[in-house]
């Protein structure tokens, strides 16, 4: 007998899998405190990028049927 795994929540929230099977994630530190911070580099950090490869294991263990 199989069992469906259950996906985390808080992970389908903050990952999305590209068409590619890469896993888009949002850039960090645009939380607070962002006066000190140059408009160039918050416009930059807007953009979405990619986890990286030795977080990605992890990751599709958390959201089993993701892609």
């Amino acid at each position: 007998m199989t069992y469906k795994i259950k996906t985390n929540k808080s992970a389908k929230k903050r990952f999305k899998f590209s068409k590619t099977g890469k896993i888009k994630r949002v850039s960090a530190n645009r939380g607070h405190l962002l006066t000190k911070r140059t408009s160039k580099r918050k416009r930059h950090l807007r953009k979405a990028t990619y986890a990286d490869k030795t977080n990605v294991k992890a990751i599709k263990l958390l959201i089993p049927y993701g892609n």
